[in-house]
């Protein structure tokens, strides 16, 4: 039985759709959901699936052993971000090299580094009024969004939309295909 831990900081709504779409599997359990945030919704997500938490704090997280012991303590596997808004740190990264997953709401490499997230990725997508946009699943490396492409979904831009309409599409691509990406990474 293969463990992953998701790393989240919000609402928790692509957490949800991993965390179901593992429930009962055979090889992938979702043993950990971690979290950044003491009122973020994906605590309560991960409470509703009797799934173990862990609230992180910023300083131990970036300066200490980014809790790879508490992760290890938990027999973690893999590690899936799921709107999580931290830098992995390089304790993380040397010991789960290969191993960390994050999914970003673009195509990289356009629209994608440091404070690309959420809807700040939307409205530069329509500030360089592009016809497409999409999802881009990648490992994690010492670079934000930048680690090696595991697989992109499209979709259009199109003439009227906002950052809200098309955050609406790039939702439907992530719920769409995260999951299924993560068990083919992790069953491969």
């Amino acid at each position: 039985m293969k463990r992953i831990a998701i790393f989240a900081s919000g609402t928790g709504t692509n957490a949800a759709r991993i965390i179901e779409h593992f429930t009962d599997h055979s090889t992938v359990q979702v043993a950990l959901v971690v979290c950044n945030k003491p009122k973020a919704g994906v605590l309560s997500i991960a409470a509703a699936h009797h799934i173990d938490t862990l609230l992180i704090e910023r300083e131990q997280f970036l300066n200490g052993d980014g809790y790879v012991t508490a992760l290890r303590q938990r027999n973690i596997d893999w590690i899936i971000l799921a709107g999580f808004l931290w830098k992995i740190p390089d304790s993380l990264l040397r010991h789960y090299k290969g191993h960390i997953v994050n999914i970003h709401p673009a195509l990289l490499p356009d629209f994608g580094g440091k404070g690309m997230y959420g809807n700040y990725v939307h409205e530069a997508v329509l500030a360089a009024k592009v016809n497409e946009s999409g999802i881009t699943i990648h490992y994690v490396d010492e670079e934000y969004d930048h680690g090696a492409t595991i697989f992109q979904a499209r979709c259009p831009v199109l003439a009227n939309d906002t950052a809200n309409t098309l955050a609406t599409r790039i939702h439907t691509l992530e719920h769409q295909h995260y999951s299924r990406v993560i068990e083919e990474l992790i069953c491969r």
